[in-house]
């Protein structure tokens, strides 16, 4: 089997052990092209009740609870925490990245799958969304990344977690027609028949699902990430230029 039928069958296992023995059960966190595969599957889903969730309303990556309380009369637990990754001290510390971050938790020998959403703040620090069982091996083994020594801890469950709150800044550009190809075009300074090139590489996501529609015209409020470029927020379309081109309104997430 290949890897999208391979993740059918685990799914389809984790949906029937849950209606079969009246409790939830959860999957890995999944990618956002396991989400769309997900979708694909709402038919030979439909005799349980399933939601997501990644730990956070911004995350992309997010985990499926098969079950729900009218089914099982119950809430369930979702087995997610989240870490806070921080340097030991902040004048000493490197310039970090959401690669940096990653490729130091996955060098504890943790597979991705394990781990959801990283968020990055300041270069500095950044908020691990993880299955809990793996939460006390990253504090106790991740001491160091690049040449910063950090310290790990889990964020209890009543945290303030206004510090996630993403950071908007504006930006407007200008395009031929308000087309979802023309508007990653302009984002990421390429010419239309590159950006198409982006879309069927898998390398554009809509409201956190894969979009192979390049042609859609996006709707107020829909979110849009563009791998390699960074994620956006479509406010909307905006007065017309002398050559009849088209301002768009966007913030982009910083």
């Amino acid at each position: 089997m290949n890897e999208e039928q391979i993740l059918k069958a685990r799914l389809k296992d984790l949906a029937q052990k849950a209606y079969q023995q009246n409790i939830y059960t959860y999957s890995q966190f999944l990618s956002v092209a396991e989400l769309t595969t997900l979708d694909s599957m709402r038919e030979e889903l439909s005799f349980i009740d399933y939601s997501l969730n990644g730990g956070h309303e911004l995350c992309e990556r997010q985990m499926v609870s098969f079950g729900s309380e009218r089914m099982f009369g119950y809430e369930g637990t979702w087995p997610i925490c989240i870490l806070e990754i921080a340097p030991l001290l902040d004048k000493f510390s490197d310039t970090l990245t959401h690669r940096d971050f990653l490729g130091a938790i996955m060098n504890l020998g943790i597979e991705r799958s394990i781990l959801g959403d990283i968020l990055v703040k300041e270069h500095k620090r950044a908020y691990v969304f993880c299955q809990d069982g793996i939460a006390n091996y990253i504090i106790e083994n991740l001491t160091k990344i690049k040449h910063t020594n950090v310290r790990c801890r889990v964020l209890s469950e009543d945290a303030d977690l206004a510090e996630l709150a993403p950071v908007l800044e504006d930006m407007r550009v200008i395009v031929a027609a308000p087309r979802f190809d023309a508007i990653v075009a302009a984002v990421t300074k390429c010419s239309r028949s590159e950006s198409l090139q982006l879309f069927r590489a898998g390398k554009v996501t809509r409201n956190g699902r894969l979009c192979e529609n390049n042609s859609c015209m996006l709707k107020e409020g829909d979110g849009f990430s563009v791998r390699g470029y960074g994620k956006f927020r479509f406010v909307g379309c905006q007065n017309e230029t002398r050559k009849g081109r088209i301002y768009i309104q966007l913030q982009r997430y910083v």
